[in-house]
């Protein structure tokens, strides 16, 4: 049940990072529900995989956010109607997903 709760969350801070991005593109609710599950994915696989390659030497909190927007590219290139310009939109728009699920989940 709590995997759906954070898929929900995650979906809802994708839109609302769309709605205040103009350079990220989200069509609608189950679009970035979408994005959520790619972007989980991809972070348990190659995330974890570039986060062991890195051996913790970028282990700071900016590192992670850098990720993350590598990420968002990565779920952009695999999903044909999500629309991030430029790596730029996707740092905003990772700052943004994290800040929203962090308010999000702490409702919760």
């Amino acid at each position: 049940m709590d995997t759906i709760i954070n898929i929900l969350i995650g979906g809802a801070a994708f839109l609302i990072g769309s709605s205040l991005l103009s350079g990220v593109k989200i069509q609608s609710f189950w679009q970035a529900i979408c994005v959520a599950v790619v972007v989980a994915v991809l972070d348990f696989t190659l995330g974890t995989f570039l986060k062991i390659v890195t051996l913790g030497v970028l282990s700071l909190g900016i590192f992670t956010w850098f990720l993350n927007a590598i990420l968002i590219q990565v779920a952009d290139w695999f999903l044909p109607k999500f629309e991030v310009k430029n790596f730029w939109w996707a740092l905003g728009l990772a700052a943004i997903v994290s800040i929203s699920t962090t308010i999000l989940t702490s409702f919760l």
